[in-house]
């Protein structure tokens, strides 16, 4: 399980979720694990290319990673991300209760078009 210290959110022309991801080895350094859509520009893309891209600072093999499925339990502060080839497991206790809410708002700014499964959220 992954330690978040704080998420950001951004909700521009760009819909943006990161998490601030502590590493294992050194808990000051941090590395995020990004959620981004732009709905604006949807259209743009094939169908089996639109959705909310997942990138980990971690991995360098990101590719094109898309989010298939988002839960998050505010009872145990546990969030589970399914992507098309990874799955994290997030511990967000650390993280203010109002930018939980402003991170499940977001959410379902991003799945409009109901492009990946929720719960929690």
């Amino acid at each position: 399980m992954e330690i978040v210290s704080f998420i950001t959110t951004e909700a521009g022309d760009d819909l943006i979720l990161a998490f601030a991801v502590q590493r294992h080895d050194d808990p000051s350094w941090i590395e995020s694990l990004i959620l981004m859509r732009t709905p604006k520009y949807d259209f743009i893309f094939e169908e089996h290319e639109r959705g909310v891209r997942v990138t980990f600072e971690r991995q360098r093999d990101n590719g094109d990673d898309f989010l298939q499925k988002f839960d998050f339990s505010d009872d145990t502060g546990i969030v589970r991300i399914r992507t098309s080839s990874r799955e994290y497991e997030l511990d967000v206790r650390k993280v203010d209760a109002d930018e939980l809410k402003k991170m499940c708002s977001l959410l379902k700014k991003m799945n409009y078009d109901q492009k990946f499964q929720t719960s929690g959220v």
